[in-house]
């Protein structure tokens, strides 16, 4: 096992670990240690503490404050990358969370685009363009994510046929399904998936092996997956087998 796996088990056994106890541990510099936990956070696998990281658990899912800075520049190569396959005045489905939202920045400079969304951050971040039609379910808005997940939601995504749905995931499994942390949100999703002509899954690479409760869905049902680099390991051959067409942004960039 390689120091970075002995790091994620010893803090994922005691909660968090300490950066100058790891190096004496180690018997390596401090930097390497700081080195070893950024990769380890960037992978969402620790959050940093001072002087440390603790570890987050993969079956839940983070503030979505935190998930919006992750892996920053992965979402936004993504979201560039969604954009150039979305002509102007398409109706576009846009699913909750982090890339979706920076999708619809993405979508901002087209023009005359229908956008149906349960994701605020994305209502108003393609709100920037007059030009465009925005259409949101009603109920409660749930914080601090920003988003509404309820019956309101679901209705609203079978009264509209969309030329794309854009989704993201909370986690991939290693046979491919497609896992969230609440059943609504599955629900949701699969509801965006099946009334869009074509469907566009998003993912960083993070993504692969996160662990989350609810299941539906898988893959290999997505016209496009776009992705920021390929997953190592068994989600390689995930890929390979894939029958959408898949989008790996970093490779084209």
């Amino acid at each position: 096992m390689d120091r970075r796996s002995l790091i994620l088990e010893k803090a994922q056994r005691t909660g968090r670990v300490m950066v100058d106890d790891l190096a004496q541990e180690f018997g390596v510099s401090t930097h390497t240690i700081r080195r070893d936990i950024n990769v380890l956070c960037e992978q969402a696998k620790l959050r940093r503490l001072h002087g440390g990281a603790e570890f987050i658990d993969g079956s839940a899912n983070l503030p979505y404050a935190m998930r919006a800075i992750l892996n920053a520049n992965a979402k936004t190569a993504i979201a560039t990358k969604v954009a150039s396959l979305i002509p102007d005045e398409a109706t576009v489905f846009i699913s909750i969370g982090t890339t979706p939202a920076m999708v619809a920045a993405e979508l901002a400079d087209k023009n005359g685009l229908t956008v149906i969304t349960n994701n605020l951050n994305a209502a108003m971040a393609v709100a920037q363009n007059t030009t465009h039609r925005i259409i949101l379910p009603g109920g409660e808005l749930r914080l601090p994510d920003r988003d509404m997940i309820n019956l309101a939601a679901i209705r609203l995504f079978e009264g509209y046929r969309a030329d794309f749905g854009i989704y993201g995931v909370g986690g991939i499994d290693p046979d491919g399904s497609l896992l969230d942390f609440h059943e609504e949100e599955v629900q949701i999703r699969q509801q965006i998936h099946g009334n869009a002509h074509q469907s566009i899954l998003v993912a960083d690479k993070t993504k692969f092996g996160r662990r989350a409760a609810a299941v539906g869905g898988h893959l290999n049902e997505a016209d496009f997956m776009v992705i920021d680099d390929r997953p190592e390991g068994d989600f390689s051959n995930q890929l390979d087998d894939y029958s959408g067409q898949l989008i790996v942004a970093r490779e084209e960039a």
